[in-house]
């Protein structure tokens, strides 16, 4: 029964997408994203772990018109707690937010509108609009919560696959994405090459390193360990052990001379907790930050959902079920462009060295910075710099 759902949402009412996903994006400001349903119940995902999933609804947003042959799209993929909305829509509202890459996409920017149509859609599992553990169970009537089956970076790429195909799309002129987003990329150069011209995998890796997956398993292990979090099944966001999965990820994704120049030893001034830096009360302004931090994720996302997610990143590895490593690195035969970031403790920039010397014929780029894995969602003047001539040249 609806009444006696235990888990992260109310039912799904007459909105399109789960409650928790309408708060959120209102919150926030946001347009809503479009949304299609991909997979039906009787006609659903058969998911790469085992098992199976549908209905599946994906929410997305589009900049730009797909031509007549269906081939100028480009997909933007997204990182672990992003979403589909990549940049305002072109002639928008100023009122509006910016879109987490609006500096890249737009006409006359390197993802230029006027000549592609750009897609980025909420990946699967996660709490934007697109099925997740949010979403409502048909065979309950309540949220998946704890019971959201295992999914892989596969099967979020299976689910793009499906949606571009309902818009249209023949082929894609570029997929590209940092992070978790290159993990995307990679694998849809291997499940879908004759669909992709060319690829742009940044600050990202071809199998999850134990030392990411250990971040993450601290991170897990930080929310299901607050007594709010109930198995999964709770009523309402377990925040302290969310907040501070976030406070932890933090970490991983600036680098230390970024929180050094930053904040310096500074005190934390808004807060006002010490005159006197070496008072008994102090508070310095990076552990504001931090907490900040913690609370603005527990205000926009769904703990299940980092759950999800990050061990679908933990089971990242294009190799699997392909051979070896190399091997299947040599096989991708599409222009590619890999961006590294000198300062990325998360996925170090010789990851994405190693991948451009061993996917035939790729080139290499590399943001210096001292901002860390992040620096792909800031440094914005040298990543149009690596990303511009790639594209020009895929266009000659």
């Amino acid at each position: 029964m609806a009444g006696s759902c235990l888990a992260t949402a109310s039912p799904l009412g007459a909105s399109a997408v789960p409650p928790f996903t309408e708060k959120t994006i209102r919150d926030r400001g946001l347009p809503f994203p479009l949304v299609r349903r991909v997979f039906e119940e009787d006609r659903p995902l058969e998911l790469y772990l085992g098992g199976e999933l549908g209905p599946i609804d994906v929410a997305y947003h589009t900049y730009g018109q797909l031509d007549e042959s269906g081939t100028n799209a480009i997909l933007v993929c997204h990182a672990m707690t992003g979403d589909a909305y990549v940049a305002r829509p072109t002639g928008a509202s100023t009122d509006l937010p910016e879109g987490w890459w609006e500096s890249i996409i737009g006409p006359g920017r390197p993802l230029d509108t006027n000549k592609y149509f750009v897609v980025c859609s909420n990946i699967l599992g996660s709490c934007y609009g697109t099925t997740g553990p949010t979403s409502l169970n048909p065979r309950t009537g309540c949220p998946y919560g704890p019971e959201f089956p295992s999914i892989t970076v596969r099967d979020m790429v299976r689910v793009q696959k499906a949606l571009l195909d309902q818009l249209g799309v023949n082929r894609l002129a570029l997929v590209i994405g940092g992070s978790l987003g290159g993990m995307q990329v990679l694998e849809w150069a291997l499940l879908f090459p004759e669909r992709v011209e060319a690829i742009a995998p940044i600050a990202t890796v071809a199998r999850h390193t134990d030392w990411a997956i250990a971040l993450n398993e601290v991170a897990r292990l930080a929310i299901t360990s607050d007594p709010a979090f109930q198995a999964g099944a709770y009523r309402e966001q377990p925040e302290r052990g969310l907040a501070l999965a976030r406070m932890m990820a933090m970490l991983s994704y600036r680098h230390y001379e970024s929180y050094n120049s930053n904040f310096d030893r500074k005190p934390d001034r808004r807060e006002k907790t010490f005159a006197d830096p070496f008072g008994s009360n102090r508070d310095f302004a990076v552990e504001s930050y931090l907490r900040y931090q913690g609370r603005k994720l527990v205000n926009r996302f769904d703990a299940n959902s980092y759950i999800a997610i990050s061990r679908a990143m933990d089971a990242h590895d294009i190799a699997r079920d392909r051979g070896t490593l190399a091997e299947v690195l040599a096989s991708i035969r599409l222009e590619t462009l890999c961006v590294g970031i000198d300062s990325d403790l998360l996925y170090p920039a010789s990851d994405q060295r190693a991948l451009a010397d061993t996917i035939p014929g790729a080139s290499y780029g590399e943001i210096r910075s001292i901002h860390g894995h992040d620096a792909f969602l800031i440094e914005f003047d040298q990543f149009q710099a690596i990303l511009k001539p790639f594209l020009e040249e895929l266009g000659s």
